[in-house]
């Protein structure tokens, strides 16, 4: 080997990066200490960056294409290491190739649950997980603040940082946003939208990067939330609470008083009761069955039950009527048939009961 091919050998005249992973954010060249030929010939494909480092200063950046390195191409190195007329020599410098195409399906996720006041539920703690796609756009800061010196930096290296940064973000927005909890699984697509413009100020000016999607796929909250979430969905699902218990009762009417229906049955029966009777005296005139102290009055002012007492018990007033004493204690209960309580027994005035079958 003569002094040129030797000399040669120590020169670099092709500089490129032949990227064939897709986890390697930056990479340093490796010169192996060789110098850079005046003119030698940088290649930078399509989503690559390249930026010049000359003894610790960032130097000149380089986009897709092929260059010449020349004076008149690397004007900012050429004034660092003030070359007045050009140079002739080689020269040396670190060059890094930065890959700035979209870096996609990130995973961030809350380590710890984040506190929320929720007008529903009070103080709620919630989790949240999700994804992100992410691209450098400023490879100086990038290089100074991240990547360092690193000769190949990848995903994985910066992958906690950036969840921890994130999600920081991402805890501070909904902790002050008052978002309800149960609208946050039925906005997950605006929430996302919506958390871009607070995260990215802080991604892009500490660390020169653009998130350009923030996906929330999932907001959690405790057990004992979701029951009461749970709860709700089934009120809601009720609708009208008042048709609900009619259903509720014509339901009742088919099981026997001792099936098992218990307290709520057994009220059911006895409202049933109860309106069964006014529908009958309405149908007949006031006269129940065979009941002998029943008559109709002959006007429509007067009493619809005659022959009755001033006072009646419960007791009275179920044999008069035809029915149980049981719905009649309901009825009273219930406080649409007034009676006054005399000791530990009721009293129905006869007026009061003309009063109520009339209705």
């Amino acid at each position: 080997m003569g002094l040129l091919d030797f000399i040669k050998g120590e020169l670099l005249e092709i500089i490129e990066w032949q990227d064939d992973t897709r986890e390697t954010i930056s990479w340093r060249y490796p010169d192996e200490d060789k110098a850079i030929k005046n003119g030698a010939q940088l290649i930078v494909r399509e989503s690559q960056t390249v930026q010049f480092v000359y003894l610790g200063e960032f130097g000149d950046s380089f986009g897709p294409g092929k260059h010449s390195l020349v004076t008149e191409n690397i004007p900012v190195l050429t004034r660092m290491k003030s070359w007045k007329f050009g140079f002739e020599s080689p020269f040396k410098a670190d060059v890094y190739f930065v890959n700035t195409r979209l870096f996609t399906g990130l995973k961030w996720g809350t380590t710890n649950p984040i506190m929320m006041r929720d007008e529903d539920f009070g103080i709620v703690r919630a989790r949240a997980f999700g994804t992100y796609d992410f691209r450098v756009t400023n490879v100086p800061l990038f290089l100074k603040e991240v990547a360092g010196s690193d000769h190949n930096f990848r995903v994985e290296e910066f992958e906690d940082t950036m969840r921890s940064r994130i999600i920081s973000v991402f805890s501070e927005a909904i902790a002050s946003s008052h978002v309800p909890v149960l609208d946050v699984a039925t906005r997950y697509s605006e929430l996302g939208d919506a958390l871009l413009p607070l995260i990215n100020p802080v991604i892009s000016a500490k660390y020169g990067l653009e998130v350009t999607s923030f996906v929330v796929e999932n907001v959690s909250v405790p057990k004992e939330v979701e029951e009461a979430i749970d709860k709700r969905s089934s009120m809601a699902a009720v609708g009208n609470l008042n048709d609900y218990i009619k259903f509720q009762m014509a339901q009742g009417m088919g099981h026997p008083a001792g099936g098992g229906g218990g307290a709520a049955g057994m009220a059911t029966e006895m409202a049933v009761g109860m309106a069964m009777a006014q529908e009958m005296l309405k149908q007949q005139g006031g006269v129940l069955g065979a009941q002998p102290a029943a008559a109709t009055a002959a006007g429509g002012g007067g009493a619809i039950v005659s022959g009755l007492p001033a006072l009646l018990s419960p007791a009275e007033a179920a044999n008069a009527l035809g029915v149980s004493e049981q719905d009649v204690m309901a009825i009273i209960e219930s406080g649409e048939l007034s009676a006054k309580k005399i000791g530990s027994a009721y009293r129905i005035k006869k007026d009061a009961l003309d009063a109520f079958l009339a209705d």
